[in-house]
This record gives C-alpha cells, sequence and structure tokens, in this order.
C-alpha cells in the first residue's frame, strides 16, 4: 500500500494515507483518531459474541478528516483486526468512487483471512472448522458477520480489484459478485530489486563462498499458514552432504527454530525493512524457497525474481500467476513436503537449470510485474471511476 502511494505520488496524484499506526516521517501519512475508551468496551462484548472489527465506531469519524475532504477517490487496502469498522462503508463510499484492494479472504467471509479448503462462505458461512484463523474468533457468529456483511455491501459503493487470478477467482463467486471486479498483480520495483554480483553480497553478509544459499522470509514452525512444518519435512529429508554444503538465509524472526530443528548452518538478518538490503539478500541466495499454505499473490517471492533468484513454493492461491513451474521455478504440489524437497533438490544441483530459471524470473518481474506497470493501471482505473 505505501508503494503504491509513493508511486502514485511520484505519477503526479495527490495520495494521502489514513492509517492506524504511522510508522514513517511522511507528512502525507495521517493516524485515524479513535474513540478509544468506548470502543474497548464495546470491544468486550462484541469479540465475546464472535465479532471482530464493529466496536470501532470511529470509523464514521473519517467523514469529517480532511484527506476524506479533499478526496475524489477512496481506496481501501484491508481494513479488518480493529482497524475500519466494515459496517461504516456504507457511509464512507456514498458519495465517493471507492476502490477496495483485497490482499486476503477476509472481505468474503464469517471471519476469516484464510479460508484453507473451507469454502462455506460461499453459502453464507456458519459451523466454521477454523475458528482459530486469523483475525480469530471466542464464539462461532460467522454466519451472523457474513449476513451483515453482506447487508452492508448491498448499501456500498464500491470496485473490488484483487492482485491475482486465484483471488479474482475467489472473489466472483462470493457475495462480492455484485461489484465489478478488476484484476490488478501487485508490482516491484525493479530498480531497486535487481540482480547483483551474488560473490560481492555473499562477503558483505558474511557468507561463506562456495555455499549452496536457500532463503527464506518470516516462516516460523507455529504458523500454519506459512508452512514452517512443511519447509522443516522438506529440508530435513535432505541428503548430509547437501545439508552440509547449505547456509540458511533468513529474514524475519523466529526462523533459526527451522534451522536447528534440520540441523543446518543458518543466518538470520531479523526484520528487514530497507529494500536495498533486501536486494543483496536475495542476490546473495541461490533459491528462494515459499512454502505456504495460502497466498493471495506472494509478493516476496516476486521480489526475488526480480533479482534474478529462482523461486521454490507450492501451487497455491496467487503464486502461480509468476512463478511458472519449468521457467522460473519450481511448484510442489499443495502440502507435499517430499515434492518441495524435490524442486529444492533439482535446482540446487543444476547450476544451468537455476541460472536459466534466475534470467527467466527477471525478465518477467520486469515485463509484467513491475510498480509502474502497477500504478498505470490503477490510475487508469481511477480515471474510469471518475468519469462515469
Amino acid at each position: 500500500m505505501y508503494r503504491l502511494h509513493t508511486n502514485l505520488r511520484k505519477a503526479g496524484i495527490e495520495s494521502k494515507i489514513l492509517c492506524e499506526y504511522k510508522t514513517t516521517h511522511s507528512p502525507h501519512v495521517t493516524v485515524i483518531k479513535r474513540w478509544s475508551k468506548i470502543e474497548w468496551v464495546i470491544k468486550q462484548f462484541t469479540s465475546r459474541i464472535g465479532l471482530n472489527d464493529i466496536h470501532r465506531i470511529s470509523s464514521f469519524l473519517i467523514k469529517q478528516h480532511d484527506a476524506y475532504l479533499e478526496s475524489d477517490i477512496l481506496t481501501f487496502h484491508g481494513i479488518h483486526s480493529s482497524f475500519i469498522s466494515y459496517l461504516a462503508l456504507p457511509s464512507l463510499t456514498q458519495s465517493k468512487p471507492s476502490v477496495f484492494t483485497l490482499h486476503d479472504m477476509w472481505f468474503l467471509t464469517g471471519h476469516c483471512a484464510i479460508t484453507y479448503d473451507c469454502e462455506r462462505w460461499k453459502i453464507g458461512c456458519g459451523n466454521c472448522p477454523y475458528p482459530d484463523a486469523y483475525p480469530p474468533i471466542f464464539r462461532d457468529a460467522t454466519r451472523i458477520e457474513w449476513n451483515l456483511k453482506d447487508r452492508v455491501y448491498s448499501h456500498s459503493n464500491l470496485i473490488i480489484v484483487t492482485p491475482s487470478r486465484w483471488l479474482t477467482k475467489q472473489a466472483k463467486q462470493s457475495m462480492l459478485n455484485r461489484f465489478p471486479i478488476y484484476l490488478i498483480p501487485e508490482g516491484v520495483d525493479i530498480e531497486t530489486y535487481k540482480p547483483l554480483d551474488p560473490v560481492h553480497c555473499r562477503s558483505l553478509l558474511g557468507i561463506p563462498q562456495g555455499k549452496k544459499v536457500l532463503m527464506f522470509a518470516a516462516v516460523t514452525l507455529n504458523q500454519f499458514n506459512k508452512g514452517g512444518d512443511l519447509l522443516l519435512e522438506a529440508i530435513e529429508s535432505l541428503s548430509p552432504s547437501l545439508k552440509g554444503e547449505i547456509v540458511l538465509l533468513l529474514i524475519g524472526s523466529k526462523g533459526e527454530a527451522i534451522a536447528e530443528a534440520a540441523g543446518i548452518r543458518s543466518l538470520n538478518l531479523g526484520y528487514v525493512s530497507d529494500d536495498r538490503l533486501k536486494s543483496i539478500a536475495y542476490s546473495a541466495a541461490d533459491l528462494f524457497v515459499l512454502p505456504t499454505r495460502a497466498e493471495a499473490f506472494g509478493l516476496v517471492a516476486l521480489e526475488s525474481m526480480a533479482c534474478g533468484t529462482p523461486v521454490v513454493s507450492f501451487r497455491v492461491g496467487g503464486i502461480p500467476d509468476f512463478v511458472r513451474s519449468g521457467i522460473s521455478g519450481y511448484l510442489a504440489e499443495p502440502e507435499n513436503a517430499k515434492d518441495l524437497s524435490n524442486g529444492i533438490i533439482q535446482l540446487l544441483e543444476d547450476d544451468h537449470l537455476r541460472y536459466s530459471m534466475g534470467n527467466m524470473s527477471r525478465e518477467i518481474a520486469q515485463k509484467e510485474f513491475s510498480s509502474e506497470l502497477e500504478t498505470e493501471r490503477y490510475i487508469e482505473l481511477y480515471h474510469r471511476l471518475l468519469d462515469r
């Protein structure tokens, strides 16, 4: 969202952000004012009956904010997890064209952002098989929330944007099919994320030359959707000789547990927000592994591809839009850790294939998934909405 905001401003669009937490000094970013005490009281009741987010009654105050009053178009990027009450959408979208960009499944379900194998969102939810799925609920009120959302949407003026073909298909099968739905893939800055000299990058990071570098990001053992258990099973099955050649390069917290359990040397860079450092890390890696069970798009995999590093992942969600098996990476069958391991072995042991896939990865990122192309598509949509 922030990257799109920045690129819109570069293109001459007066973009401003209203957010829950401000992590930048930008004057164009403002925190939404809250009625914290009364909302806390309301949440004690609504969360206990299984309804998330509706306690945020201060969402209705957004209409009084200068950024709202001065805007021609609204764009929402994920409002759940105590950010905006969806009950405010009819009021907020009544007089302004509004785009809602989906980054997960929350907008079309009775509570969860990740549905896994459940398709009850197509028929109104209820009897939820995953009450602990993010954002979790204390009581199954998913049918009530689904109906509330359905009623809210019937009085809202929205355009839906999805980042992947998979999520487009899901949206068209849901209560969102009442709205126009557009596919605009996420983009990556191909001038920042680009192939760098791997020898130099490894030297900068302190990785011994001659090692095979396997990279993954924000994968932990206790996050089911991230597939940490599948990654551990896949790398544990590698031969002892291959394990001895590998260094695991990690971004994010708690990934060391996977490395320790597998008995493989690791280097953890921790949380990395700097694009340049991430580009160095991707370039230092031979292979990027994304063991996810559910992914609306998979931006980290695209960043890796832009740096010329091929990806091994599962054939789930939006991943196949850019990770093309046998061309720019390897896609294993969902839940098949052995197949994931096969992909890792194949690409680590075949230098020519890995090099070829790395070149194709960079080419696909440049031609189809640049941030400039994403920005152009949003601007085109905005003009279309204003001309209606």
